[in-house]
C-alpha cells in the first residue's frame, strides 16, 4: 500500500511524459510556465535577427557584388529561403521522432553559425567574390559569380538554410509546451505565447532590417554577416541558460510512420472493422447460428485481451461514417500482415492530421505573396526616392512598416481584441484560429491590389519624368511602397499565429513539433510557388516574340503590374478555397469552436 501511495505522489508531482534537460521527470511546478517560455521569447529575436539580417537584403548582394540579374537573384533568394522553411519539416520530425526540441535547437544553431561564418569570410575576402563592376554604366561587362565562388556562397547559404530549418521546426512548439494544456488557463497562456512569438520575430526583424541592413550598406556586408554570426552565437547560451526549468516532450517515435502504416493498411487490409455492427453482419449470414456466436465471444475475448495490452485502443471508438472513415479498414483483427496492424488512436490521428492539410494548402498563395516583400518589392524601393529628411534609407530597410504595425498589433490583439471578443462571443478562444486565418487570407487579396495600383502609379511617374530608360532614383517617394507592406505585414501577422496555434493545439501529441512546422512549410512552398510562377509567367508571356513581363536589367521595363494583378486574382481564389475547407472543419481541441 505504501508503495502505490509512493507511485501516486510521484504522479501527481510530474509531469506525465515530459522529461528535463537531463531526462529525468520534469517536475510539477519546477518545470514550464511562462519563465520557460520567457528564454524561447527572448532567443526567437536573436535567431530571427540574425536570419532576416540577410534575407531582407540578398537580393541586393547577390545583383551589386555577386552581379547576378534582378530575375535570377529574385529567384535564388525564394529557394534560399523557401529550403529554409522547408527544411522545418526535418526539425519537427526529428523532434517528434528522435530528439527533444531542446537538443535540436542546440544543434540547428551550431549548423547555422557554422554557415554565416564561412559567409562573413567571403564577404570579408575580395578574392572571393567577382572583380568589382560598375553597374551604373550600361557598357560594363559585369562577371558573375561562379566555380568555387559560387560553391563557397551557396554552401554557406544552405548551410544555413538548414539550421534555421531545424529552429524553426522545434523552437515554437519547444515553448507552446511549456504550457498546461489541460487547464483554460494553460490554453490562454499558449495563445499569449504564440502571439508574443509573432512579436519577437518582428522585434528581431527590426534590428534586422534597420540596423543590420545599414551596417551591410555602409560599411560593408562583411560586418552584417558577422552581426548576424554574433546574433546567433548569443543564443545559445542564453537558451541554455533556462535549461532548469524546462519541461521537455519524450519523443515518441516516427509520426510519419505511423500515417504511411496507416494508409497503406487501409487500402490493403480487407473491408473488416473491429466494430461490433459487421459482426452482427456476419452472424446473420452465417448457417450456424450457435457456432458462430461461440465463435464471436472468443473473437470478443481475444480482442479484449489486444485492447488491455493496448490502452491507446481504448481511448476512442471508430465512427462508422463521416470524413475519412475508408480509413477504419486500417483495424481489423485479420490485417494483411502483422507489421500493419494498427491500434484505434493511430488511425484518429491519422485522420486528424490529413484534416489539417487543406488549410496548409490554403495558406501557400498568401505566402507566395509575401514572398514579393523580399524580391520585386526591395528592387522597386531601390528605383524610387528612398530619403527621409537628410537620412537616406536602404531600401531593404522597407519591412520596417509591416515589422513596426505587427508589433503594435499582436499587444493589442492579445490584451484588448481578444478579450472582448471573449466577452462577446462567450467562448474560450473569442476568435476561432481558422477565423484568424480567413482574415490574413483576406487582406493578401487586398495587398496584391494595392501593389499593382503603386506599381501603375510609378510606372507613371517614371514614363512623365523621361526616366524609364535611366537607372537613377525615380522623383517619387519610398512611402508609397510601404502601402503593400503594411497589408501584407498585417496578413502575415493574422494567419502565422494563427497557423502556429492551430496546428499545434488540434495535431495529436505525438506530432506536434511536425504540426507546427507546417506553417513555415506553407511558407516554403510559398516561396517555391512564387519562383515557379515568375519563370511560368515569362514563358508564356515571351511567346511570339513578345517580351516576357519579368525579365530584364531594368525594372522599369516589367509588367510588374500585370504580375501583382494575376496575384490578386489567384489570393481571391484561394480565399473562396480556404472558406469552403473551413467552414467544413470540426475542431478537436478543447476550448475550439466555429
Amino acid at each position: 500500500m505504501d508503495q502505490e501511495g509512493g507511485h501516486q505522489q510521484m504522479a501527481a508531482t510530474t509531469w506525465e511524459g515530459y522529461v528535463d534537460w537531463r531526462s529525468r521527470p520534469a517536475i510539477v511546478g519546477r518545470h514550464g510556465g511562462m519563465l520557460a517560455a520567457f528564454f524561447v521569447l527572448v532567443v526567437e529575436v536573436l535567431e530571427n535577427l540574425a536570419f532576416l539580417a540577410n534575407a531582407s537584403n540578398l537580393v541586393m548582394y547577390m545583383a551589386e557584388y555577386m552581379h547576378v540579374s534582378p530575375s535570377r537573384a529574385a529567384n535564388d533568394v525564394t529557394n534560399f529561403m523557401g529550403t529554409a522553411f522547408l527544411l522545418a519539416l526535418l526539425g519537427g520530425f526529428l523532434s517528434d521522432a528522435f530528439f527533444t526540441t531542446y537538443r535540436i535547437y542546440l544543434i540547428s544553431a551550431a549548423i547555422e553559425f557554422l554557415g554565416l561564418v564561412i559567409l562573413t569570410v567571403q564577404a570579408k575576402s575580395a578574392s572571393l567574390k567577382p572583380p568589382p563592376c560598375d553597374l551604373a554604366n550600361p557598357a560594363a561587362v559585369c562577371q558573375e559569380v561562379g566555380g568555387g565562388k559560387a560553391a563557397m556562397l551557396f554552401a554557406g547559404l544552405y548551410l544555413v538554410a538548414l539550421g534555421v530549418g531545424g529552429i524553426k521546426g522545434s523552437l515554437p512548439s519547444h515553448g507552446a509546451e511549456q504550457f498546461d494544456h489541460s487547464t483554460p488557463q494553460g490554453r490562454k497562456q499558449r495563445s499569449t505565447f504564440f502571439n508574443y512569438f509573432v512579436f519577437c520575430l518582428s522585434c528581431g526583424g527590426l534590428i534586422a532590417v534597420t540596423l543590420v541592413v545599414w551596417v551591410e550598406d555602409n560599411k560593408g556586408w562583411q560586418w552584417g554577416f558577422g552581426i548576424s554570426t554574433l546574433a546567433i552565437f548569443l543564443s545559445i547560451p542564453i537558451f541554455l541558460a533556462g535549461s532548469a526549468s524546462y519541461r521537455n516532450k519524450i519523443p515518441s517515435g516516427s509520426p510519419l510512420t505511423t500515417i504511411f502504416k496507416v494508409l497503406i493498411a487501409a487500402t490493403l487490409n480487407p473491408c473488416k472493422s473491429r466494430n461490433t455492427s459487421n459482426a452482427i453482419a456476419s452472424m446473420n449470414t452465417s448457417p450456424s447460428h450457435a457456432t458462430t456466436q461461440m465463435a464471436q465471444r472468443k473473437q470478443e475475448a481475444f480482442e479484449a485481451e489486444e485492447e488491455e495490452d493496448d490502452p491507446k485502443s481504448k481511448e476512442v471508438t471508430l465512427p462508422s461514417n463521416g470524413s475519412l472513415s475508408f480509413l477504419n479498414r486500417a483495424v481489423t483483427s485479420k490485417p494483411i500482415h502483422r507489421s500493419l496492424e494498427c491500434s484505434v488512436q493511430q488511425v484518429e490521428d491519422a485522420k486528424v492530421v490529413l484534416k489539417l492539410l487543406p488549410v496548409f494548402a490554403c495558406t501557400i498563395i498568401l505566402n507566395c505573396c509575401l514572398a514579393q516583400l523580399s524580391t520585386f518589392s526591395v528592387q522597386q524601393a531601390s528605383t524610387m526616392d528612398t530619403k527621409l529628411g537628410s537620412l537616406k534609407v536602404p531600401p531593404a530597410s522597407l519591412p520596417i512598416f509591416p515589422i513596426l504595425f505587427i508589433m503594435i498589433l499582436a499587444p493589442v490583439y492579445d490584451h484588448f481584441i481578444v478579450p472582448f471578443a471573449r466577452r462577446a462571443t462567450k467562448t474560450e478562444m473569442g476568435i476561432t484560429h481558422l477565423q484568424r486565418i480567413g482574415i490574413g487570407l483576406a487582406l493578401s487579396v487586398l495587398a496584391m491590389a494595392v501593389a499593382a495600383l503603386v506599381e501603375i502609379k510609378r510606372k507613371r511617374v517614371a514614363s512623365h519624368s523621361g526616366l524609364l530608360d535611366s537607372p537613377g532614383p525615380l522623383p517619387i517617394t519610398f512611402f508609397w511602397i510601404a502601402l503593400q507592406y503594411l497589408f501584407l505585414g498585417s496578413a502575415d501577422l493574422f494567419t502565422l499565429a494563427g497557423l502556429l496555434e492551430f496546428f499545434f493545439s488540434e495535431a495529436p501529441a505525438s506530432m506536434r513539433s511536425l504540426a507546427t512546422a507546417l506553417s513555415w512549410a506553407s511558407l516554403a512552398m510559398g516561396y517555391y510557388l512564387s519562383t515557379v510562377i515568375v519563370s511560368i509567367v515569362n514563358g508564356v508571356t515571351g511567346n511570339s516574340g513578345h517580351r516576357p513581363w519579368l525579365k530584364g536589367t531594368n525594372l522599369n521595363g516589367y509588367h510588374l503590374e500585370r504580375f501583382y494583378w494575376l496575384m490578386c486574382v489567384l489570393s481571391g481564389l484561394n480565399f473562396l478555397n480556404y472558406l469552403f475547407w473551413a467552414t467544413r472543419y470540426k475542431y478537436r481541441s478543447t476550448g475550439c469552436s466555429k
